[in-house]
């Protein structure tokens, strides 16, 4: 709750007048100081009630690529029995308000706002909640209350289409398969029958050994699982634009681009970054677009459009010895700006767990000095020219 000016002075001339009115028994000043200070009473007791609004907003759509239109739809209902007068309410759309007419707003009726959501700029914009402010007829005192709940829209970075993704080097039951999908061609394992299966993957002669039916595990020793690393480190994007760090921009676009390529032909895919991700973040999911409820996202789109800068400076290393020790696949897709040229040894250091490294440099002013044997750098000024490069890249 919060005194207007005109609050203030009508109460401070109502001390006065009362005051000076009893100190010099001036019952007319008197009587004018206690209708001030009444006034300023009525205000306080009117702004205090808590109109009854109902709000509801749906955002169409709430994943977008950067650049692409979104909207929110608000509609705030009167579920009082009163007038909801004297109402002056906006909604927070990122960082502007955006002003809903709810001034004398009937019982039972409602009011409907649609409008476009910014979304020039990759990230997640918080819409919401509606603030609603009440205030006296006569101006003295306003109450500011917060209605509904905040809805995030994900601005997705942009994605370019990519011809292919890379084929990188074929695993075999000799080296580094862990576990792949089902229905290949080469057997793997063998392990108990759950209700599902496929009789004519039984192996009947151990199911009579052991007396229990035994399912055949099958691998695809060629299909390429894929590893994207982004580099989010701040000091490996060191020029801003207007506050923005393009190489970082650039990276996030070619890793979007990448992991829905994969996701397109059904090939494994992980998403990995550098420093660690915020809480928000959630686990990675099936496909590009999935993801879980309010602003914890599931999917790598998701996690892509919450992705900000760290000023962890020392994580590539640790982030690498997991890699190494993990061995998560046998395509490695470094993304990295300009100031992450002098940290490509520990990449390179890398091959032999990830048979193929390449490595995309946005934003370098000049050539990248080449990396380690078999790792294939890429300068790129953006995205885009980073997917125009790709159908080369993949054939090394």
């Amino acid at each position: 709750m919060g005194i207007t000016a005109r609050g203030v002075g009508l109460l401070v001339t109502a001390v006065l007048l009362l005051g000076v009115g009893f100190r010099f028994a001036y019952p007319e000043l008197t009587l004018l100081g206690a209708a001030a200070g009444a006034a300023v009473g009525y205000a306080v007791l009117t702004a205090a009630w808590r109109p009854r609004l109902a709000v509801a907003r749906s955002a169409d759509p709430d994943r977008v690529a950067r650049g692409e239109p979104a909207s929110m739809t608000v509609t705030v209902r009167n579920t009082g029995r009163l007038r909801a007068a004297s109402l002056v309410a906006e909604d927070r759309c990122g960082d502007r308000a955006v002003p809903v007419p709810v001034l004398r707003l009937r019982p039972g009726r409602d009011t409907t706002v649609r409008y476009d959501v910014p979304t020039r700029r990759r990230g997640v914009v918080p819409v919401g909640p509606l603030r609603v402010t009440r205030r006296d007829p006569l101006g003295l005192v306003s109450v500011a209350r917060p209605y509904g709940g905040t809805v995030p829209v994900w601005v997705h970075p942009r994605i370019h289409p990519l011809r292919a993704v890379p084929t990188g080097a074929g695993r075999s039951l000799d080296g580094r398969v862990d576990a792949v999908p089902h229905g290949s061609i080469t057997f793997d394992s063998l392990r108990e029958y759950v209700v599902g299966d496929e009789l004519r993957r039984v192996h009947w002669r151990t199911s009579a050994r052991v007396g229990e039916l035994m399912v055949r595990e099958n691998v695809d020793t060629s299909l390429p699982r894929i590893v994207v690393l982004l580099d989010n480190r701040a000091a490996a994007h060191p020029d801003r634009v207007d506050g923005v760090a393009e190489s970082f921009e650039s990276g996030c676009e070619a890793a979007a681009s990448i992991v829905t390529a994969a996701f397109r032909e059904d090939l494994p895919v992980v998403l990995l970054f550098v420093a660690p991700e915020p809480e928000t973040a959630g686990p990675d999911a099936t496909g590009p677009d999935a993801a879980g409820g309010g602003f914890t996202g599931g999917g790598p789109l998701d996690r892509l459009a919450a992705a900000q800068l760290s000023t962890a400076g020392d994580a590539l290393p640790a982030a690498a010895n997991r890699l190494r020790q993990d061995r998560l696949g046998d395509t490695l897709v470094f993304l990295t700006g300009p100031g992450g040229r002098g940290d490509l040894g520990h990449v390179g250091a890398l091959r032999g767990a990830y048979p193929s490294v390449v490595v995309g440099v946005f934003g370098a002013p000049e050539p990248t000095p080449a990396g380690a044997a078999g790792m294939v750098v890429v300068d790129a000024a953006d995205g885009a020219a980073f997917a125009a490069e790709w159908d080369g890249v993949r054939r090394w």
